[in-house]
């Protein structure tokens, strides 16, 4: 509230600098900026100055301080933090609804409560209230003050919640965050793997994450490096369950390479590729799947030999088609969905328009095998 309380009066000033400058319209502005963040007589008494004859209460229009060039000299440094601060949550108008939102996420103790979900919730029930949230508290939608810190809260409750790893040792040790008096050294620092942004778009734009991946922590983005105390702390305390956690993974690696000397290489592939050899293009008996083949094909695979070769190939392909199927479907209707939101009609027949070739490819085929 202090800070609203603040905010509010460098709006006011700024306003009583842009009506010193014949301005009424820009002052308008910031004193009913200045009237949504902390309401005032002052402000109140200008404005309805301004609205019944057009000017401020003094008629001659001369400074109200009488200090005019120190009064506009803070007042433009005034006006310059306030576009500095918050032009991305400030700057468009929003409503008393959109910010009591934002105080509440930003009260929450857990990331259960800031999802709106109970700790038993599903994967579905998390995508659910991710998806709500989300819309509902993204830049472009919510102009409130904090609004911008609530959406990436929301985007990293969710990241955390939907790692069943992560959220097992969130469950275990996240109440302690809440209590700093406790032994710091259980505590443990929850971080996404993705940022909201990116987050964001892979539910409904259809995209995914940019190689230059942020984490955020509390709100607040880090690039993901550890400072050396942290690191140090980590190696002294963790290395043994560090060790113990990868063990099952070395022995994975293991016994996958022996197996990849004992089994030889697929004597195909779906793609061109020189480097294995595979250059020869072929199309299967019944379905036409083009594939690759090498050198000596021919004289190696013929008969029943050849049918279970191409058999695999029509497997592996309609396999692709299945797994690129759900993505275009997956991106369609994120768009669709964000375009009925926001009331875009541009995106929304943007959406329309985007086709699903791997969808109509399997379809084709599935009429050829099934008549």
């Amino acid at each position: 509230m202090d800070s609203n309380k603040d905010e509010a009066e460098r709006c006011i000033k700024i306003s009583l600098n842009a009506l010193s400058n014949n301005q009424p319209d820009k002052a308008r502005k910031f004193l009913e900026k200045a009237q949504r963040l902390f309401p005032t007589d002052q402000a109140k008494n200008l404005l309805e100055s301004l609205t019944q004859n057009g000017k401020p209460p003094d008629e001659n229009g001369s400074p109200l301080n009488g200090d005019e060039p120190r009064m506009r000299h803070r007042s433009q440094e005034d006006e310059a933090r306030v576009s500095g601060d918050g032009a991305t949550d400030t700057a468009k108008p929003y409503s008393a609804d959109q910010l009591d939102a934002v105080k509440k996420i930003k009260s929450c103790k857990d990331y259960y409560q800031i999802l709106g979900v109970e700790k038993n919730a599903s994967e579905e029930d998390l995508k659910k209230a991710y998806r709500k949230l989300a819309l509902k508290f993204h830049p472009d939608k919510n102009h409130a003050p904090g609004a911008t810190e609530a959406f990436k809260a929301i985007g990293n409750a969710y990241a955390i919640l939907s790692n069943t790893e992560k959220r097992r040792q969130y469950d275990q040790y996240g109440e302690e965050r809440s209590h700093p008096t406790r032994h710091r050294h259980h505590r443990h620092d929850f971080e996404a793997d993705i940022s909201p942004e990116d987050l964001f778009n892979m539910f409904f734009g259809g995209g995914f994450p940019s190689s230059n991946v942020h984490v955020y922590r509390n709100g607040r983005m880090h690039f993901g490096q550890q400072n050396r105390h942290e690191r140090r702390e980590q190696q002294r305390d963790g290395g043994l369950a560090l060790f113990v956690q990868l063990m099952p993974i070395l022995i994975l690696i293991v016994v996958s390479a022996l197996s990849q000397m004992m089994v030889s290489q697929p004597p195909y592939s779906l793609s061109y590729r020189p480097s294995a050899g595979h250059i020869h293009k072929r199309h299967t008996s019944s379905l036409k799947v083009p594939f690759y083949v090498g050198e000596r094909f021919n004289e190696e695979f013929s008969g029943n030999n050849l049918r279970n070769v191409e058999k695999s190939v029509e497997e592996d392909y309609i396999s692709n088609l299945r797994n690129n199927c759900w993505k275009e479907k997956q991106q369609k209707e994120g768009l669709l969905y964000r375009a009925r939101y926001f009331g875009d009609s541009d995106l929304y027949q943007r959406a329309q328009r985007m086709g699903t070739p791997s969808c109509s490819r399997l379809s084709e085929i599935q009429v050829i095998l099934h008549g």
